[in-house]
């Protein structure tokens, strides 16, 4: 267990933070200065300037990603502010280099007016190959990211709304396969009706889910046709049902999905889902339900957290570093729901392979195979990178959003040589 001092020594300890940055070129010489300044920047300035496409030519912009938040929804501690903000952004700016060789910068900005959130983005766009939201609260996540994918020509990605859809739908893939049933027939009750609620339904729809069969549940209940003030994205998920709280209505639920708080998952409730029961309780730290006492309250339970110290880990790190890393090599003017389609079956189907070794001795050499411990691959698969880069890349071309075709079969040898590297 992390303690808050080791916590606060990582991140204090000189240099501040867990970033910086590199110089790409040599840079040693009068030579070697004149040519990464002044004169030698003034031939490509004005290549790009001829052709604005050039700038992925000569400058770092097709693999750079701009991490942006305002710091009103941060993990579990709600509305912090931007610099509070910051480590976390951070942190994701790091994971996009580890997992993917994706250079970022993080951005915290100190305006909450959805508006002006979209211009100031917006004009930071040029310097990027790729935005990644992070961290808005909702409903502003939404307008944000849907006004931004509209005025740019780059691919934006909230990760809230789409990272945990995506890796739980591997999971949801693969635990439904276990318990011998079929997505169209299942009936999922969604706790938390925020930007990952509202995306996890719209996604679990694409992978074959029923829209009749899927309830969803916010801080007054279940989601009904009859309820007043809902905002447009909850009234897409409204249900002409007589239940009204969450006891009620997962009586016989065959999936439950947690995005919202600690501990409102009874056992009594578990009690009451249906044969071989599905739950993945994703609010961290703390989950809807305690791990421990899911699995004592049912063995037949299939079970995913947020959290890394339990079986099943729902981690966004499986995610957006691998999409990112397909839409900015494609030059991608957008990430298509496609893609994310594509990123999820990647996952589901390389938790069936068998771990090699290294990997495993990456979580202390313990046996890894597909079964109900192990559902979604683990955050330091490197083949991770490989699967999903190579298949929303594909998609994105065959989606018509490319700006480069590549062959697939080339990429995926170059993908295998950069695994190799980042995890040396």
């Amino acid at each position: 267990m992390i303690t808050k001092k080791q916590a606060l020594d990582y991140h204090s300890k000189e240099p501040a933070g867990k970033l910086g940055t590199d110089i790409t070129k040599p840079c040693n010489t009068q030579r070697d200065l004149s040519l990464a300044y002044t004169p030698g920047v003034a031939d490509p300035s004005r290549e790009i300037a001829k052709d604005v496409s050039k700038v992925y030519d000569y400058t770092n912009r097709g693999n750079l990603v701009a991490v942006i938040s305002n710091g009103t929804a941060v993990l579990g501690l709600g509305d912090i502010g931007p610099e509070a903000s910051k480590p976390v952004m951070e942190g994701k700016s790091v994971l996009f280099k580890r997992f993917a060789g994706v250079d970022s910068f993080d951005l915290e900005i100190d305006e909450t007016d959805p508006e002006k959130m979209v211009d100031i983005i917006a004009s930071l766009a040029p310097s990027f190959g790729g935005i990644n939201l992070e961290d808005i609260s909702s409903p502003t996540c939404f307008y944000v990211e849907d006004e931004l994918q509209k005025r740019l020509n780059i691919p934006v990605f909230h990760d809230d709304q789409h990272g945990t859809p995506i890796i739980s739908g591997a999971a949801l893939i693969n635990a439904l396969a276990l318990a011998g049933k079929k997505i169209e027939d299942v009936k999922i009750v969604i706790s938390g009706a925020g930007a990952a609620g509202i995306r996890c339904a719209e996604h679990y729809i694409r992978l074959g889910a029923r829209k009749k069969n899927v309830y969803m549940i916010d801080s007054k209940g279940v989601i009904t046709k009859g309820r007043k003030n809902l905002t447009e994205h909850k009234k897409t998920y409204a249900q002409n049902c007589v239940e009204r709280t969450m006891d009620e209505i997962i009586m016989n639920a065959d999936v439950f999905v947690g995005v919202s708080m600690a501990d409102i998952l009874t056992p009594e409730m578990v009690m009451t889902m249906a044969s071989d029961p599905i739950v993945f309780a994703l609010a961290n730290p703390d989950p809807e339900i305690a791990y421990a006492l899911a699995k004592r309250t049912r063995d037949d339970i299939i079970m995913a957290t947020g959290r890394s110290d339990y079986p099943n880990q729902i981690n966004n790190v499986l995610g957006f570093p691998f999409i990112f890393r397909g839409a900015l090599d494609v030059r991608a003017k957008r990430i298509t729901n496609n893609m994310k389609v594509a990123a999820t079956i990647a996952l589901a189907q390389l938790a069936h392979e068998s771990v090699p070794q290294r990997i495993r001795r990456a979580y202390g050499g313990k046996p890894l195979r597909f079964g109900a411990d192990y559902i979604v691959p683990k955050p330091f698969d490197d083949r991770a990178l490989v699967e999903v880069s190579s298949v929303v890349a594909k998609a994105a071309m065959r989606d018509g959003v490319a700006q480069k075709t590549i062959s697939i079969s080339r990429y995926r040898k170059q993908l295998t040589a950069l695994a190799r590297k980042l995890q040396r």
